[in-house]
């Protein structure tokens, strides 16, 4: 009696898990001009000049605005950068992060 061949077994492939996300978040305060935070958003993030004045004016009529969202290192990345160019500009701006939920 002949064997009877079974075709071989094929492993469901895993597929890699996203990376998590992370909000970059914009903090209004009172006296950084605006000039000034719509060049960060324009440099660090790569906006043009209306998104980063939606962005910025929103910031300031909300008190806080997301900007972008990118995996958590590349968010932390951009919001030490951003924030680091307002204060060798002697400037309060802040930029934060949180995960995207």
């Amino acid at each position: 009696m002949p064997e009877t061949v079974s075709p071989p077994r094929v492993e469901d492939a895993l597929k890699p898990a996203r990376p998590p996300l992370h909000k970059v978040i914009l903090l209004n305060d009172d006296y950084t001009p605006r000039n000034f935070v719509v060049r960060v958003l324009k440099a660090e993030f790569r906006m043009d000049e209306g998104s980063a004045l939606r962005v910025m004016m929103t910031a300031h009529g909300r008190g806080s605005c997301v900007v972008a969202v990118f995996t958590r290192e590349i968010a932390e990345e951009k919001a030490t950068r951003a924030t680091e160019m307002a204060v060798k500009e002697g400037y309060p701006l802040r930029f934060t992060t949180e995960p995207e939920e």
